[in-house]
C-alpha cells in the first residue's frame, strides 16, 4: 500500500493533469457541469457493478474514474469563480467531524455502537447549520426509485421511526399484497399502481430489515431470468422448434430442465 505522502501526490498528480485538460484538449476544454452530469451518473453504475461482482481491481478504476470527474465539476467551478476543490474538500470535512461528535468532540471516546450511531444520524444531521430542514429534503427527486425507497427507510430509522422487530414487518407486506389484489380485481388502473408501489415499498422494507441490498437481490434475479430463459431459447433452437409455436406448458418443462441444471 502507499504511504500517506504517496496518496497526497497522487492527488495533486490528477489536478495537475485535469488543469493541461483544460487549458490544452478541446474536448476537454468544452464541457460543462451539465454535459458531463449523464456521464457522471453512468459511472456510478459502473462502479456499483464492480461492487456487486466483488471485482477490487475493477472497483479501483472506477473509483478513479468518479474521482476525475469530481475534480473536473471542481475545475470548471473554479473557473467561474464558485468554488474549488478545497470548498469541496473542506465542507465535507467539516460535516464529518460535525456528524461524529463521539470521535470529534465533547463525547469522544465515550462507548457507543453502530446501531446507536445509525439510529440518530438523521438527528444529528438536523443541527447542521446550512444543512436539509427535513428529514427527507435531501433525497433527490430523480434518485432511481429502488434507491430512493430504501434511502427514505434509512433517513426514517435515523429518527426512530422503524419497527422495533424485523419480523413486524411481514404483516404489512401481507396487507400490501392484499390491498394490490383487491385494486386489481377493481381494474382501475391509477389506483392498482398505488397499490402496487405501496406493496414493493413494503418488500424493499422488509429486505432493509434482514440486512438484504434489495438492487443486488433484484439484480440477481434478473440474471437467474436472464440464464434460465437463454437456456430455453437455446434448447428451442436446437430441437428445432419455435417459441412461438410452443405451448406454456412445453415452454415450462425445457425451463424447468434448466432450473435443475443450477442455471
Amino acid at each position: 500500500m502507499h504511504t500517506r505522502e504517496e496518496k497526497v501526490a497522487a492527488f495533486g498528480r490528477l489536478l495537475d493533469i485535469m488543469d493541461l485538460l483544460r487549458e490544452k484538449c478541446p474536448w476537454n476544454a468544452a464541457q460543462t457541469i451539465d454535459t458531463i452530469r449523464p456521464m457522471t451518473e453512468e459511472e456510478v453504475y459502473e462502479l456499483s457493478d464492480t461492487i456487486l461482482k466483488g471485482d477490487r481491481k475493477g472497483t479501483a478504476k472506477e473509483i478513479g474514474d468518479l474521482l476525475y470527474h469530481m475534480v473536473f465539476y471542481a475545475r470548471i467551478a473554479q473557473e467561474e469563480g464558485s468554488f474549488d476543490i478545497a470548498d469541496s474538500l473542506n465542507k465535507v470535512c467539516d460535516k464529518m467531524v460535525f456528524r461524529h461528535p463521539h470521535v470529534f468532540g465533547p463525547e469522544a471516546g465515550k462507548p457507543t455502537t453502530a446501531k446507536e450511531i445509525a439510529d440518530t444520524w438523521e438527528l444529528v444531521k438536523a443541527k447542521e447549520k446550512d444543512g436539509n430542514k427535513r428529514v427527507m429534503a435531501g433525497i433527490p427527486d430523480a434518485m432511481p426509485a429502488i434507491l430512493k425507497a430504501l434511502s427514505m427507510q434509512e433517513k426514517a430509522r435515523g429518527c426512530g421511526f422503524d419497527w422495533e422487530q424485523k419480523e413486524d414487518v411481514w404483516p404489512k407486506v401481507q396487507e400490501e399484497m392484499g390491498e394490490a389484489k383487491d385494486a386489481c380485481e377493481e381494474d382501475d388502473p391509477k389506483h392498482m399502481q398505488e397499490e402496487f408501489g405501496d406493496l414493493l415499498f413494503a418488500v424493499i422494507n422488509a429486505s432493509r430489515l434482514y440486512g438484504i441490498d434489495p438492487e443486488a437481490a433484484l439484480s440477481g434475479a434478473c440474471d437467474k431470468f436472464r440464464r434460465r430463459f437463454s437456456y430455453m431459447e437455446e434448447e428451442t433452437l436446437r430441437r428445432g422448434l419455435k417459441l412461438a409455436d410452443m405451448t406454456l406448458a412445453e415452454m415450462d418443462a425445457i425451463w424447468d430442465e434448466g432450473k435443475a441444471k443450477g442455471l
